[in-house]
C-alpha cells in the first residue's frame, strides 16, 4: 500500500523529507490544473492500488478530494491542520488579499507574512530555515494558482460523513489557522502534537511517523 503526503502551502514536497520514508510519495500540487479536484486527477495517475493519503493544510484539501474521486482505493486519512468545511466569505476575502500580497511582492513577501502563522517562536531555527528555502524557491503564478484552489474547494463535510475508513485529525497545539477544538469537532481519532504549530510533520517529525505507523 502506498502512503500519498500532500504538501502545505506555500511549500512543496520537499517539507516531508524530515519524515524519510521509502513506503511514500510526495506529488508537487499546483499543477496540472487549477483546482483540487483536477489535482486529486493528477495525483491517481501517480497511485497505483489501495492508498493512504495524509495532507497537511492545502495538501489535506487534495487528500479529500481524493476521498471524493476514488473512496473505493483510499484505505485511511490523515488531515494535517486541514479543515472539512469550504471557506466563509471572511476566508474568501483573505485569499483575495492573499494573491494581491503574491502579485505584489513575489514568494518572499508572502514568506513574510506567513512565517509567524506557520511556527511558532519555539520552532526550531534548522526547520524554519528548511521552509523558508522551500518558500523563495515557489513560483509566483503557481501560488496565487494554489490561493485560488484554497479558496474555490468543495465542502467536504458530506464525504467525511460517509468515510467508512480511518480519520485522523492532527493539529499542532499551537495552530493559528485549525484550533483543537475544531478538530475534535471534526470526529475520528484526534491527535494534538504539543508546542507545535500549523506544520507538525516538520517539527515533530519522529512523533508524525508514529503517528502514520500507527494508521498504517
Amino acid at each position: 500500500m502506498t502512503l500519498v503526503l500532500l504538501h502545505a502551502f506555500p511549500l512543496d514536497g520537499r517539507m516531508w523529507e524530515p519524515l524519510a520514508r521509502d513506503d511514500a510519495i510526495a506529488p508537487r500540487l499546483y499543477r496540472p490544473g487549477s483546482t483540487m479536484d483536477e489535482w486529486a486527477a493528477g495525483v491517481l495517475e501517480q497511485v497505483e492500488g489501495p492508498f493512504l493519503a495524509c495532507g497537511a493544510s492545502m495538501g489535506g484539501y487534495c487528500a479529500l478530494a481524493l476521498a471524493r474521486r476514488a473512496p473505493d482505493r483510499l484505505t485511511g486519512l490523515v488531515l494535517a491542520g486541514a479543515r472539512i468545511e469550504a471557506d466563509s466569505p471572511e476566508r474568501r476575502a483573505g485569499r483575495a488579499d492573499t494573491i494581491e500580497l503574491i502579485r505584489s511582492r513575489g514568494p518572499s513577501g508572502l514568506w513574510e507574512d506567513m512565517r509567524p502563522k506557520l511556527f511558532p517562536e519555539t520552532a526550531p531555527a534548522a526547520v524554519v530555515e528548511q521552509a523558508r528555502g522551500i518558500a523563495l524557491e515557489q513560483d509566483a503564478d503557481e501560488l496565487v494558482r494554489g490561493v485560488e484552489a484554497i479558496r474555490d474547494r468543495t465542502d467536504s463535510a458530506s464525504v467525511v460523513a460517509r468515510l467508512g475508513i480511518p480519520l485522523v485529525m492532527a493539529v499542532g497545539e499551537h495552530d493559528p489557522f485549525l484550533s483543537v477544538e475544531e478538530a475534535r469537532a471534526t470526529g475520528g481519532r484526534l491527535h494534538v502534537f504539543e508546542g507545535a504549530g500549523h506544520l507538525p510533520a516538520m517539527e515533530r517529525p519522529a512523533e508524525f511517523n508514529r503517528l502514520l505507523d500507527s494508521v498504517l
